[in-house]
């Protein structure tokens, strides 16, 4: 192989513009695709049933109007609304009231007596366990079908510019994340001398600012997202504090303090370790960088895992550790793959040592990836129908299609790294015969001047070396098959990213069958329990409801309702439980749920480990100095 070959082609200089504008229009063209036949973001909980149903028809008006969901979901004020013929609200237009009991969720409102004849309207809005909007529309008719003036709403929730615009800082955010830690992990494993390389420091720096922007837009928006879609909504005080409430706000909050923490490590990163010339000093800061860089990314990767569709669901404390790995391996294969792009075009000094240690990574992540995508396949789809009926089995297969082509294409790249040499030497004697001035040249007597030739001579080096480089048949095939890896990477990012905010095959198979989700608790022993409390303070009295389901060994899912004593839900500064089973002297095991709405708390994965009759004690504050704790006995198990 000679290093002096001639490359046929473009110039060094308009190859990486020409890659760059290829890949800003495949980006463009993906994403203007999946946003034009996407639609809304489908949700993991789904309506499974209601009474009346869609279209019946009654003899005489019901009290009430009450709708069935496949899993939790966060309701408040005009999430159900019943209109009338004429557009007129014929509820009472309360909150929705939880009727929820075992492994059923049901809620309901109430409907004014006398309504007269005809075709009324039920439109609903809440929000799943996993942080989507759900909403949707159907009649029902007393005595007799009627005109109707009211139209079904044309729009889901989280739709219309709102939710376009919501989504596409979820798509930034991904590709965020997959810069910031692909990027650093290609520097501290790959290619420790990209540390001084400028177009890496970009990279990765770059990938810290979409993924901080695009999590400060989502926490905006996620009131009006959920809610209203207006965007004057984003800057709703009382929306934004009802936001940082709930589990998904929570995530995004903690995102942006484990951002500052990354901000930190990217400036000793491209700071002080690209400085460090001691190898042994060197090796010492590599090791801190690595274990600290790896604690931040894996705390970022944990707060889409906690709020999303990993934190609901079967085996939700399986699930959520599994999907962390799952985006860790997606950023070190796939920012790596992005790094290595940048640095075969932009930079004439990695060399074929680093190119393999990359090719071992990624293939770790191959195999990382593998054996996380097939649990959470069969976890979201569950079925082979489900793989093929449903929306996200088809995004599913479109996925592992577009894996396969970029193992293909990685096979390739695998190919021209082992055939990679290093001519680095011939590049350095080439550069200086045609630079035609030894290394050594005497100064100029103007200091100046001197340091100005210095800085044109090491440019011109730098270019020459970069085109020579640029001549290695070995290193232009490396580059062609990368540049063929990084295009098919974006789609199958985009691809990702979409399959997070779509419905699981599993759920909407079972939805569209009418039946309760399989991550509904399965019948067997659900324990419902009541228990009135009272602080002694002002608006101190109320009711504790607790589900925990399904009410045996093992992992239980456990919901805290909390009614002030006008049976309206009541919000209280602090909640707190614990399980005790005296008999076998085990516990007080502790338990602190999360808020999901006004006056209902949740928990997840909480573990029974053996069965028998438990103590529950349940504290509860209702201001600074007012706070009481009670306790009742239950069989689980």
């Amino acid at each position: 192989m000679s290093a002096t070959a001639p490359y046929p082609g473009p110039s060094p200089i308009r190859r990486p513009l020409a890659a760059a504008a290829l890949l800003a229009a495949l980006v463009s063209l993906v994403f203007g695709l999946l946003l034009a036949g996407a639609g809304p973001a489908s949700a993991h909980a789904a309506l499974t049933g209601s009474d009346p149903s869609d279209g019946a028809v009654v003899d005489t008006a019901p009290k009430q109007v009450t709708l069935s969901f496949s899993e939790a979901i966060a309701v408040g004020d005009d999430s159900i609304r019943v209109l009338d013929p004429s557009g007129k609200r014929a509820d009472t237009e309360a909150e929705p009231r939880d009727l929820s009991e075992g492994g059923t969720v049901r809620y309901g409102v109430s409907l004014h007596s006398g309504l007269p004849d005809g075709t009324y309207t039920v439109a609903w809005q809440a929000i799943s366990a996993d942080s989507h909007p759900i909403s949707g529309a159907f009649t029902f008719s007393i005595g007799a079908p009627s005109d109707t003036t009211v139209a079904l709403p044309s729009q889901e929730a989280g739709g219309g510019p709102v939710g376009v615009v919501y989504d596409i800082a979820r798509y930034t955010a991904y590709g965020g994340f997959v810069l910031l830690v692909g990027g650093s992990a290609f520097v501290l494993v790959c290619w420790r001398g990209g540390a001084t390389a400028l177009p890496m420091q970009r990279l990765v720096v770059r990938g810290w600012l979409a993924l901080t922007a695009a999590t400060l837009v989502m926490l905006l928006l996620r009131n009006p997202y959920t809610g209203s879609g207006k965007f004057a909504d984003a800057f709703d005080l009382a929306g934004l504090q009802s936001v940082l409430d709930t589990k998904p706000g929570a995530a995004l909050v903690s995102r942006l303090l484990l951002l500052g923490a990354a901000a930190l490590f990217i400036a000793v990163l491209f700071g002080t370790y690209a400085r460090r010339e001691d190898e042994r000093e060197k090796k010492d800061l590599t090791f801190g960088l690595a274990v600290g860089g790896g604690v931040v990314a894996t705390g970022i990767a944990a707060t889409w895992a906690m709020s999303e569709h990993a934190s609901t669901g079967i085996q939700a404390s399986i699930a959520m550790p599994v999907d962390v790995l799952h985006l860790l391996a997606v950023a070190a294969w796939l920012g790596g793959l992005a790094s290595l792009l940048v640095a075969l075009y932009r930079t004439p000094d990695i060399g074929s040592a680093a190119v393999r240690r990359f090719s071992s990574v990624a293939f770790g992540s191959v195999v990382v990836l593998a054996a996380t995508g097939i649990y959470q396949s069969w976890r979201q789809v569950g079925s082979w129908s489900a793989l093929t009926g449903t929306r996200y089995g088809q995004l599913l297969t479109l996925k592992v299609a577009l894996i396969a082509v970029l193992l293909a294409v990685a096979w390739f790249s695998r190919r021209w790294t082992g055939r990679l040499t290093d001519p680095a030497v011939a590049s350095e004697e080439a550069a200086e015969e045609e630079d035609g001035e030894p290394d050594d040249v005497t100064e100029d007597a103007d200091p100046e001047r001197a340091a100005q030739l210095a800085r044109q001579r090491a440019l011109l080096t730098a270019t020459k070396k970069k085109r020579i480089r640029d001549a290695d048949p070995e290193r232009s095939g490396l580059r062609r098959s990368v540049l063929a890896e990084a295009a098919v990477a974006v789609v199958l990012l985009a691809v990702t990213t979409m399959l997070t905010s779509t419905e699981p095959g599993r759920t909407e198979e079972e939805a569209a069958n009418g039946t309760p989700s399989a991550s509904a608790p399965a019948a067997g022993g659900p324990v419902n329990l009541k228990m009135p409390f009272d602080t002694g303070g002002q608006n101190g009295k109320g009711t504790v409801r607790i589900d925990i389901e399904p009410g045996r060994t093992g992992s239980n899912d456990l919901h805290v309702w909390i009614d002030g004593s006008d049976g309206k839900p009541m919000d209280v500064p602090e909640l707190k439980l614990a399980l005790t089973l005296e008999s076998k002297d085990i516990g007080p095991l502790p338990v602190v749920p999360d808020r999901l709405a006004e006056g209902h708390w949740s928990a997840s994965a909480v573990q029974i480990p053996m069965a028998g009759d438990w103590k529950i004690d349940v504290t509860v504050r209702t201001s600074d100095i007012d706070q009481v704790t009670i306790d009742k006995n239950a069989k689980i198990g």
